[in-house]
């Protein structure tokens, strides 16, 4: 049996395109056209369990991926928000997503768990052109309930692989929450129904 994972890949610079590439490739290129989306698939193994990951990568200009957010929120299982820590302007864009996707659900789109997140502050290789401390990533990460990491997608293949293992893991963790929670909702369902028609019965 297999999973079919959703994961919504959301970033303020078009490089950070590169971070999906070498999570499926370990290739690295460092430029990418900024104009179009693209949906990445990879079949893997992890846990005793067969999984097909979708990721899907959106238009990376900022006005479009203001309003992508929408109609993702129901379906993905997962958010990679990634920024530059060598540009404020992508941390403070990167900070506006989380706030998005963590704000308060209306009652039709609600979900029965809170979406798996990792933030990412990636050109870990550009230290000295630094303008987004750790400090601030980890703080943002904390206070939104999600994963943080600094890395390098040019430099890092390894640590760029284990940022989508850990996100993952957090999906399937995720899962086993939901799995858990469906049976106590059919037997409270299951009794509501008992107890409506048996005082019926009772009554006739």
């Amino acid at each position: 049996m297999s999973n079919f994972l959703h994961l919504k890949y959301e970033k303020s610079v078009s490089v950070t395109k590169a971070l999906t590439v070498r999570f499926l490739t370990k290739r690295f290129i460092g430029e990418y056209a900024s104009n179009f989306e693209s949906i990445y698939n990879k079949h893997l193994c992890l846990e005793r369990k067969q999984l097909n990951l979708e990721i899907y990568d959106p238009c990376s200009q900022t006005q479009k991926a203001k309003f992508s957010l929408t109609s993702e929120l129901h379906w993905a299982d997962g958010f990679v928000i990634v920024y530059d820590i060598s540009d404020r302007s992508s941390f403070a864009f990167a900070k506006a997503l989380i706030y998005r996707i963590r704000e308060p659900q209306t009652s039709h789109c609600k979900r029965a768990v809170e979406s798996a997140m990792f933030l990412v502050g990636n050109k870990r290789d550009l230290c000295h052109m630094r303008e987004v401390g750790w400090e601030e990533g980890q703080k943002l990460a904390l206070d939104n309930r999600c994963q943080f990491c600094e890395l390098s997608a040019a430099e890092q293949s390894l640590e760029v692989e284990m940022m989508f293992i850990r996100i993952i893991k957090d999906i399937l963790i995720n899962f086993k929450l939901k799995e858990k929670r469906r049976p106590s909702g059919s037997k409270s369902m299951a009794k509501l129904i008992n107890n409506v028609f048996g005082k019926r019965r009772k009554s006739v």
